[in-house]
């Protein structure tokens, strides 16, 4: 069976956290789980999905926070809010704070299956006319999957990595700026010195260029930033 997308269930109670992801995979769907707000962000940080199942009552970092905190950082990753919390101003916040979408516990099963149906339906029509495979030279990224192939073979990107590189690449023969870079990829309040990215272009130089000392496709501008050249 082909996979329909890969979903982050993000649940604090076991119990329901396994009947979701259960449900999700006989729909075609690849689950993950987290039972608390500070992993879920490290493992979306860590690894693709095409949308997030949110509890807002979590240990660690509540629910609102971890979805403001993945919203500044990847605008574009859809997110259910699942809730006990039913009050209109608790829905308004959830909204407000960059859901798509908010259900009450106890949901419907089927409901939710339909409600994700439709939003990564909604998201792939808004999705970049960029192709899926990029392919340079002798490398070749897949921005779907985040599996790219380079000079030491078949390896997984991280999103920020994706992000980076498809910022490049839809800019081909442009230079882009450490500034620009930083704010659509990290954010607008929360971006991190301007080294990061050096630190990020050594490490797709060391994937994709020969000799990541003389690149061919990243190339430098002195005092401004970088471009994708092909």
């Amino acid at each position: 069976m082909k996979i329909k997308g890969r979903i982050l269930v993000v649940e604090d109670e076991v119990n329901i956290s396994k009947l979701v992801k259960l449900n999700l995979e006989m729909e075609g769907y690849e689950v993950s789980i987290s039972g608390d707000g500070k992993n879920a962000l490290k493992q979306i940080e860590e690894a693709h999905y095409d949308l997030v199942v949110l509890d807002l009552m979590l240990p660690e970092l509540d629910g609102i926070k971890v979805l403001q905190r993945l919203k500044l950082n990847f605008p574009l990753l859809p997110v259910i809010i699942t809730s006990a919390k039913d009050t209109s101003k608790d829905r308004i916040a959830g909204l407000k704070s960059g859901a798509e979408d908010y259900l009450i516990k106890p949901y419907n099963l089927e409901e939710l299956i339909i409600r994700i149906d439709k939003l990564l339906e909604r998201f792939q029509e808004k999705e970049s006319d960029m192709e899926d495979i990029y392919i340079f030279g002798e490398n070749e990224i897949n921005f779907s999957s985040y599996e790219a192939k380079g000079i030491t073979g078949t390896f997984q990107l991280t999103r920020k990595e994706i992000l980076l590189l498809k910022m490049l690449i839809e800019k081909k023969n442009q230079v882009v700026s450490r500034e620009e870079m930083l704010k659509n990829v990290w954010g607008y309040d929360v971006y991190p010195s301007t080294r990061t990215i050096d630190n990020f272009i050594m490490s797709l130089r060391k994937y994709f260029e020969v000799d990541p000392r003389n690149p061919l496709y990243i190339l430098s501008v002195r005092g401004v930033g970088y471009k994708f050249v092909v």
